[in-house]
């Protein structure tokens, strides 16, 4: 069963929340970084993004960057930017976009539950992507970022969160500058954090929603610092790590779409003909064209859109992996028609999250940038935990979570 802790949370004073929290590390680069930074001392960039302190041809990788993110953890803590809580607490987050809001129990997730696999994976991982992020966690011995998590719902966790939200005024409640909102509120009651974390004992998996990296790697740090110490009890801070934990039933996943540069050498008209063996084609005009179902799909190609619906046969429902979109997309057309063998490395290919909405398909192909794009119908929560529960794997690029957790509300000293 999952294993929910509370801890003594360092959190920044409520006047500057709205600054110091930023864009988690990973959904931005070091220039978008440095400007959304700019003349702000408060964000939180400052240390999960150090570069944007050093010159600009600085290695991202390099030991000056990891030792800059110590520095400026050390100076956020003696400028009391951020302050620790005296005792251990449970905190509520929860996020509105387009007038939904959605609360999540952030709390400690258990390394052992990461390498028992009580924490379900749906992604791979890359090692250099994980060693990153856990040298940067080893320097400043501290989960800077939560990790996405979600759990299937528990009634009576849900019924406490909405009494106490009720109830309780929010620490921190904001509107980011991309119009979502954030709010937070501090449960100091040890008998509710007692009642939530019991209900929460119950829970036989969670499962990683978005931050696999980061999961891997808080994990492999904990249990780095348990081999490494010759006196280890299994209750020191190491052997958990940061997350904010979302019921199911309160999460929707966005589409997370294709564009290809090329067409493999065909003609638009030799294309569209391979794609009729597969899929019942119409065109639909200029007009944007949304999916509207599983294995329904649209396309934009030369100026116009189609709606596609893969054929009977073509894929297997009784396959977790064969029944998604994105392994009949990636089969069907950038396999076999566009030549397109490994969506990890190949250049052709480009992913476009679904929040930018299908006019960024259209923007990049009419700006002759791309050729072809694809639009997906969105995984659902219960075909994501159903890949987890079975051990398979999704293809990359096949969910994406809106909105993103924001930075530094909360940050979890492994001290």
């Amino acid at each position: 069963m999952a294993i929910l802790k509370a801890f003594k949370g360092l959190r920044p004073p409520k006047k500057i929340s709205k600054d110091l929290a930023s864009r988690p590390y990973d959904v931005l680069n070091s220039e978008e970084a440095r400007e959304e930074a700019k003349g702000n001392e408060y964000s939180l960039l400052h240390i999960i993004k150090p570069e944007i302190d050093l010159p600009e041809d600085v290695d991202i990788h390099s030991q000056a960057v990891y030792d800059k993110a110590k520095e400026n953890f050390e100076k956020f803590k003696n400028k009391g930017f951020l302050v620790q809580d005296e005792n251990e607490n449970l905190y509520i987050y929860a996020q509105t976009m387009n007038g939904k809001t959605q609360y999540g129990i952030v709390g400690c997730a258990a390394v052992d539950d990461y390498l028992n696999e009580i924490i379900k994976k749906h992604e791979l991982t890359r090692k250099d992507k994980e060693e990153d992020r856990m040298k940067h966690v080893r320097i400043t011995n501290a989960n800077m970022e939560p990790v996405f998590f979600t759990y299937p719902a528990v009634k009576e966790i849900d019924k406490i969160v909405e009494e106490f939200v009720k109830n309780n005024d929010p620490i921190y409640d904001f509107t980011a500058d991309d119009g979502f909102g954030h709010h937070f509120w501090v449960i100091k009651d040890k008998e509710i954090i007692k009642k939530i974390i019991d209900h929460f004992s119950k829970v036989p998996y969670t499962y990683v929603a978005d931050g696999h990296h980061r999961t891997a790697a808080a994990a492999l740090v904990g249990n780095e610092k348990r081999k490494n110490n010759p006196n280890h009890t299994g209750n020191e801070e190491y052997n958990f790590f940061l997350a904010v934990h979302f019921p199911d039933n309160q999460l929707t996943i966005i589409d997370y779409n294709r564009v290809v540069t090329d067409l493999n050498n065909l003609s638009s008209e030799e294309f569209t003909q391979k794609l009729d063996k597969v899929f019942e084609i119409k065109e639909m005009g200029t007009e944007i064209y949304k999916p509207n179902q599983l294995h329904n799909f649209s396309m934009y190609l030369d100026g116009k859109w189609y709606s596609m619906t893969a054929k009977e046969g073509t894929y297997n429902d009784d396959d977790p992996i064969g029944i998604l979109d994105v392994t009949i997309l990636s089969k069907l057309i950038l396999d076999n028609i566009l030549g397109i063998k490994d969506l990890r490395t190949d250049k052709r290919v480009d992913f476009v999250g679904g929040i930018r909405g299908l006019g960024e398909l259209k923007r990049r192909v009419d700006k002759g940038e791309m050729k072809v794009a694809f639009a997906l119908f969105p995984v659902s929560m219960k075909q994501l935990i159903d890949i987890a529960d079975t051990g398979n794997i999704m293809p990359p690029k096949t969910t994406w979570f809106e909105p993103k957790l924001r930075s530094g509300l909360v940050v979890h000293s492994l001290d």
